[in-house]
């Protein structure tokens, strides 16, 4: 049975852009994600990229420019992302699914997958939707966030070096739980 890191993408693996990041010569890396990814890696973690591109379902660009963006990524982090799964989907243009964080389907297909042991696995996100799918796929989540406000969020941190240590528990304080 494996471990498994799952990764949002836009605000944790990239720097969240204004509108939709179709295009890769626009991608903008956060500092410390690399080492990151390698440190996870390394100790024997799956790294799995679990994102909403409702984008697709605007006709604002096509399942082809995720994968393009995506294989940017790899070249960036040195090919340590094991897989990309994505949700085409928005239920005001296309239709529901649970495929779209907050739902866990993707998280579950994955697990299956790879036969991933939940109680050894994280989500890391920036929103409360990446939150509630790794909570609904019973994994440990971390919000990436500055902001003081409530989460559901197992662990709250700054930047993605912190989720890192927390992840490795190189950093065991008790974390700031906040009603969600």
């Amino acid at each position: 049975m494996n471990k498994c890191v799952f990764l949002d993408r836009d605000g944790v693996l990239n720097q969240d852009l204004e509108g939709y990041l179709w295009n890769p010569d626009l991608l903008e890396f956060p500092e410390g994600v690399a080492e990151g990814l390698k440190q996870l890696k390394q100790e024997g973690y799956l790294l799995i990229v679990i994102t909403n591109q409702a984008g697709i379902a605007k006709g604002a660009y096509h399942a082809a420019d995720v994968l393009s963006v995506h294989q940017r990524m790899q070249e960036a982090y040195g090919n340590l992302l094991d897989d990309l799964y994505f949700a085409p989907h928005h239920p005001e243009y296309s239709s529901r699914s649970l495929s779209r964080k907050p739902g866990s389907l993707l998280l579950e297909k994955a697990i299956a997958k790879y036969g991933i042991r939940k109680e050894l696995s994280w989500m890391i996100g920036d929103r409360e939707s990446d939150v509630k799918a790794g909570k609904n796929a019973g994994v440990r989540t971390i919000l990436l966030s500055k902001k003081d406000a409530p989460t559901g969020a197992d662990f709250r941190e700054t930047s993605f070096p912190e989720a890192t240590a927390r992840i490795l528990g190189e950093d065991l304080k008790p974390a700031e739980q906040q009603p969600g």
